[in-house]
């Protein structure tokens, strides 16, 4: 993985050269993930779309962390498309901090996972907003050219959906646990971010705990695709559920996976 070492986001890698089953790798300049966008330089933003060819952006944020944040710099280049996904309920004061999606709702995602509430979150969003889950797929694998998923941390939204994404193509569990653990590394910027946006620092507050509390752990991850394994048959198989099947997972291949 290709760490973008941006001026205005902490979290922002391309995850071209995770390997596949297959011996293939991820191709570079196709998926890209990062954190919130709104901190952009100049210089940032010509990297990302002259240098990287970045032309489309999922954006997994609720509509309140969209509207209280205001649009980015990247809104103003034409080029780029903006694809507005949220994977949380559309209600109450959601942000990507979670204290509202996981702790106002606590006994209901817990009960999805009492072992690990990260990961009953996750399973959340694949049962509170598949449509929108499936739609962010779908949009990866119909860019024409480099696609950028983000939510406001980069490590949970964009996570599940990076995760989802390289292991329908193919790529190696212990290879996708990895990707969604790197954010792990980067927490102390991610945090500082977060901890002086006025949209997230009171979801930060709410729920408490330092640095560590938030960073993102293999083990998370691991659990969470076990978790789709046993009880949806396989990421391929809830896919296929929620209306997005074999052409479908095939295109994205053809996005993602580099040629032989």
């Amino acid at each position: 993985m290709g760490w973008l070492e941006l001026e205005g986001a902490a979290n922002a890698r391309d995850v071209g050269g995770l390997p596949t089953s297959d011996g293939r790798t991820i191709a570079e300049r196709a998926l890209l993930r990062a954190d919130n966008l709104q901190g952009l330089t100049p210089t940032d933003v010509k990297l990302l779309v002259d240098d990287l060819g970045l032309r489309t952006v999922v954006d997994l944020r609720s509509t309140r962390e969209v509207e209280a944040e205001g649009p980015g710099p990247l809104r103003a280049v034409d080029t780029v498309r903006h694809v507005h996904l949220s994977v949380l309920p559309e209600r109450g004061e959601m942000t990507d901090a979670a204290a509202d999606a996981l702790f106002t709702r606590r006994e209901k995602a817990l009960a999805r996972y009492p072992a690990d509430p990260m990961c009953a979150l996750y399973l959340g969003y694949l049962e509170d907003r598949p449509e929108n889950v499936v739609g962010a797929l779908r949009t990866i694998a119909d860019s024409p050219s480099a696609v950028l998923v983000h939510c406001a941390a980069g490590k949970d939204r964009t996570g599940v959906v990076a995760a989802l994404s390289l292991t329908a193509v193919g790529v190696r569990r212990e290879a996708v646990v990895a990707d969604y653990a790197a954010s792990g590394t980067r927490i102390e910027g991610i945090m500082a971010r977060l901890r002086a946006s006025p949209t997230y620092a009171p979801d930060l507050e709410k729920r408490g705990g330092g640095n560590d509390t938030h960073r993102s752990r293999e083990e998370t991850m691991d659990t969470f695709l076990t978790q789709v394994d046993k009880r949806y048959g396989g990421v391929l198989a809830w896919l296929d559920n929620h209306g997005f099947g074999a052409a479908d997972t095939a295109r994205l291949r053809a996005k993602l996976v580099a040629p032989a």
